[in-house]
């Protein structure tokens, strides 16, 4: 008899590593109605706030990614204020931690949050702020990733160096891959690498391997945003033998992380759905894959309910889960010491201890006696 997956409470009690989230992707319900009546946005379809849950989480079912992405010009609407980006970023430090999550890094884009005024030195000090206040007394640490639009890349790519001190952990690119290679930004690049600093790009998503080749040979990406594409260069033999192409051994022999998010994947139509999601294949052949949210509010999930899922589907259980999770932290781009302090005395202590919990529990089949 194999044993019975945890369940999101047992997985939501156990330390987790987030590296793909959006920060305005990623906001309270409450709080996007609260923040448009305070400064009179009236674009919501409703100031009912499940109502406006609900709408916000339509376009995240439709299948495409443009579909996907049209619920954030709401979010962005109620992020241009320093107080508004503070009390955002501090909901999301403690959102997180609500769910489990001791290490995570957020990632946003200051350019989309200057329509009022501000400056990108004065958006990402207000990000850096919440997460400070969101984080304190709660046993996480939350960094920021500077996101640029595949627009005015270098200057983000400046601003994410200067802040490097002070909690901005990385680089990376978004927006549409199809169109807008990677490779249009390389004096970004180019710059972050001279500075010793860290890069991921959202590659292999909306487009296939060329743009994960591009990232990682041209642009010097760490990690891949997704990196779904990869399974492209994977052959299935009749009798069940993977053949992996020169781009995908690439990926797995140098450990390139994949920043995989499963249920956001499906609802772009990066996969057809979960039960079919490379993510299986991809941790059977050992590729440093990891569990992420990618947008919590949009697609109404947490860290907890996306290994839960994976846990239902492909059957899970506490040591796929904490591979996952370890595999999460030896690619963040925090030091070296960090990761290794908080795998040995967070982690892995963490799930020795839900293990411990799990073994003490006989679940009876049946009325007991």
């Amino acid at each position: 008899m194999g044993s019975v997956p945890p369940t999101i409470e047992e997985i939501r009690t156990v330390p987790k590593v987030l590296l793909h989230d959006h920060l305005d992707g990623g906001l309270r319900p409450e709080t996007v109605v609260e923040l448009a009546r305070e400064i009179g946005y009236d674009q919501l379809p409703s100031a009912d706030v499940d109502e406006v849950a609900r709408w916000l989480r339509r376009g995240a079912n439709r299948g495409h990614l443009k579909y996907y992405l049209d619920a954030f010009q709401h979010t962005v609407a109620v992020m241009q204020t320093p107080e508004a980006l503070t009390r955002v970023a501090a909901e999301c430090a403690e959102d997180l931690a609500d769910d489990g999550v001791v290490y995570a890094e957020v990632r946003f884009a200051p350019e989309l949050h200057v329509a009022g005024g501000l400056t990108l030195e004065q958006v990402v000090a207000a990000v850096l702020e919440g997460f400070r206040i969101g984080s304190v007394g709660r046993g996480i640490t939350v960094n920021a990733l500077l996101t640029a639009m595949r627009t005015a890349s270098l200057e983000i790519a400046e601003l994410a160096v200067r802040h490097r001190d002070e909690g901005v952990v990385g680089f990376d690119i978004a927006g549409a891959e199809a169109g807008s290679p990677p490779t249009r930004h390389l004096d970004a690049f180019q710059y972050v690498e001279r500075e010793n600093f860290h890069i991921t790009i959202h590659a292999g998503e909306g487009f296939g391997l060329p743009s994960i080749w591009e990232a990682l040979q041209w642009c010097g990406a760490e990690r891949l945003g997704h990196g779904v594409r990869i399974v492209d260069d994977i052959r299935i033999t009749p009798d069940g033998t993977a053949l992996l192409g020169r781009l995908a051994s690439f990926v797995r022999d140098r450990r390139t992380a994949l920043e995989m998010c499963p249920t956001s994947n499906v609802q772009t139509g990066a996969a057809t759905s979960i039960e079919t999601h490379p993510i299986r294949l991809l941790r059977q052949l050992q590729f440093r894959v990891t569990v992420n949210t990618d947008n919590r509010l949009m697609s109404g999930v947490s860290l907890s309910s996306e290994f839960a899922r994976l846990a239902d589907v492909f059957g899970y259980g506490w040591p796929d889960i904490e591979w996952l999770t370890i595999n999460a932290m030896k690619s963040a781009f925090a030091h070296f010491d960090q990761r290794l302090r908080i795998i040995n005395t967070i982690i892995k202590p963490g799930f020795a201890t839900a293990r411990a919990a799990s073994d003490a529990v006989i679940r009876l089949e049946g009325p007991a006696r």
